[in-house]
């Protein structure tokens, strides 16, 4: 992940083959207040300035948290050198008790925890349920939300967990005290468990759905297209002699001349061609984020005559961040001659730089025994090992 220039990086391992990447940010050595954030079941945490959304790239969370350095002051990426698939890609704020836990795959944010509540502010409808002077209480969150679904009771944790649509609370219960002997796992209504008078919740999980445990990671809310163009997915087009371009499954809301008032999500489809003139292929896809030229050729100083050479012209490309693409261009032709493919791994040195593209390589069989066999495809998730047999 590329870094403000005040900022300092120090990586770490730890188990179970955990990487942790932490970020200080430079600045005032007083930290200005907690985070006070605004509580959307099943949607967001956020104020007045910036958003955590559910369905959020990874990207993103990182632009809004580098912004606002001032107020975020620790921030630790925590993911799976070996496993990156396995194991969600996690942004531990640390002082300020919050996980952004994204989804391994999609790298969108799939669930906000909130694991030390006495570090944050939080509110819901505009009224606070966690300060420094307003405790979350099991009366305060009945008051607050209104328990109207059974508990659930984790001896094993001894914590209960009361859960609302996209919203749960865990309680930690006094390790003195039987498990309900009404029902083993079940309470019904806050009154019927015996909590102690004050008990406070210990964690708190913004997520998508009915039960923490089933959460997915929904799909980009219209509010972080921000005018961008993102791939669903992108195929590679071949003929029987290898690669001849892609065709990008594209997802947008709210740009164009006219913004649309309803916001809604468009999609749409495009293909663009190895030999495509660079004006073609933004017509087709849109301007690049970035136009990155080629060095010069580092053997030229052993030229006999380097300083008589005249200078020569340089590939260049494309840089598409929201579509994880890049297409080289040769500077003589302007024709399109090279598609580069982001996966956009934790640890890569361009991390963060790209939106993960989602593509699908189908490899031609060179044997005329294999061409009746379905085709290997090659996509972001495929082990190396596995291309390798094929």
């Amino acid at each position: 992940m590329k870094n403000e220039r005040e900022s300092k990086k120090k990586t770490t391992k730890k188990a179970n083959d955990v990487i942790a990447c932490d970020f200080r940010h430079g600045g005032l050595k007083d930290r200005p207040g907690m985070l006070d954030l605004e509580i959307v079941p099943e949607r967001s945490a956020g104020n007045e300035s910036w958003e955590f959304s559910l369905g959020m790239p990874f990207a993103q969370a990182v632009s809004i948290l580098q912004k606002h350095c001032h107020l975020v002051r620790n921030v630790q990426v925590l993911y799976s050198e070996q496993n990156p698939l396995e194991n969600d890609l996690l942004l531990n704020l640390t002082q300020d008790g919050l996980t952004l836990v994204f989804d391994s795959c999609s790298q969108r944010l799939k669930i906000i925890e909130v694991y030390n509540l006495s570090k944050v502010k939080l509110k819901y409808c505009g009224v606070h349920f966690n300060s420094p002077t307003i405790p979350p209480t099991i009366e305060q969150i009945d008051q607050s939300f209104g328990a109207t679904h059974p508990g659930v009771y984790n001896a094993a944790e001894q914590l209960f967990h009361l859960n609302f649509r996209g919203l749960s609370f865990s309680f930690r219960l006094d390790a003195r005290l039987d498990t309900p002997k009404f029902a083993p796992h079940y309470a019904h209504g806050l009154a019927s468990l015996q909590i102690p008078n004050g008990a406070t919740v210990e964690r708190m999980h913004v997520y998508a759905g009915n039960a923490l445990s089933d959460a997915r990671a929904p799909l980009m809310p219209p509010n972080c297209y921000g005018g961008n163009v993102y791939a669903e997915g992108v195929d590679v087009l071949c003929d029987a002699y290898g690669p001849i371009g892609l065709k990008f499954r594209l997802l947008t809301a709210g740009c164009g001349p006219v913004m649309r008032v309803d916001n809604k999500l468009q999609t749409f489809q495009r293909c663009v061609y190895l030999g495509d003139h660079c004006q073609d292929v933004v017509s087709i896809i849109g301007s690049p984020h970035k136009v990155f030229y080629k060095s010069e050729d580092k053997m030229r100083i052993h030229s006999a005559l380097p300083h008589k050479q005249k200078s020569r012209c340089n590939d260049y490309f494309y840089n598409f961040f929201t579509l994880g693409v890049d297409i080289l261009f040769d500077a003589i032709s302007q024709q399109a001659k090279k598609f580069v493919l982001h996966t956009n791994y934790p640890g890569h040195y361009n991390f963060n730089m790209y939106h993960r593209c989602d593509f699908r390589i189908p490899l031609i069989p060179r044997c005329e025994l294999d061409k009746d066999k379905e085709p290997f495809v090659i996509t972001a998730y495929t082990k190396w090992d596995a291309v390798r047999e094929a």
